[in-house]
């Protein structure tokens, strides 16, 4: 079975610099309805993150948005939400965030601000506290992560990651890498597990 249904994107609310990003954000939405997964993302409807969700419903894939209901109008506009599928309307961003991660079996960052590093960032940290094995990947399109992944090296050689083996996320040039690496990846934690399990069965 696959152990991949539901892919997990943060992403700008903005457009960034030129249509680089929003045509990634496009081809990754259709890359997930291609694959028969799920996209569940922080709801809006412009920037980026619209992109990934009209290439998503475009291409006739199912969407989860999930938004602060504080955030509506400066993110998403009323009428385009009802495009999804399904929309959880949150009281705050933790609520958000945690509802997120439980219906996400992985995590993708795209190019974005401040709210997108924050939000990787807590799942990197989850990871590293043992709370999950889901995959993680930064879209690193034209090298925009580039500085991130360079602070997490350098993190590691100075020692402030204890646990590195838990904090390795795929890194990926293009949208359309996105989804065959994390399900490659998926499958093989889910057959590491299963290998653990049968040996914890063969000493019973």
């Amino acid at each position: 079975m696959n152990p991949i249904r539901s892919i997990c994107v943060y992403c700008g609310s903005s457009p960034g610099r030129g249509e680089t990003y929003s045509s990634a954000g496009r081809a990754l939405g259709r890359s997930i309805a291609e694959a028969g997964l799920r996209l569940v993302y922080g709801g809006g409807t412009r920037g980026i993150m619209g992109a990934v969700a009209r290439g998503t419903i475009e291409a006739g894939g199912k969407v989860t948005g999930i938004i602060p209901r504080f955030l509506i109008n400066k993110e998403a506009a009323q009428t385009a939400l009802g495009d999804l599928d399904d929309v959880v309307v949150t009281e705050d961003m933790h609520t958000r965030k945690h509802t997120m991660f439980e219906k996400s079996d992985a995590f993708v960052a795209l190019p974005g601000g401040i709210g997108t590093l924050e939000e990787v960032v807590e799942i990197m940290t989850w990871a590293q506290l043992g709370r999950h094995r889901k995959p993680i990947a930064f879209v690193n399109i034209n090298g925009f992560w580039n500085p991130m992944l360079a602070l997490l090296d350098h993190m590691r050689a100075e020692g402030f990651v204890h646990t590195g083996h838990l904090v390795q996320p795929l890194v990926v040039d293009t949208a359309e890498a996105v989804v065959p690496a994390v399900l490659t990846q998926a499958a093989a934690v889910a057959e590491i597990a299963s290998e653990g399990d049968a040996r914890v069965i063969d000493r019973l």
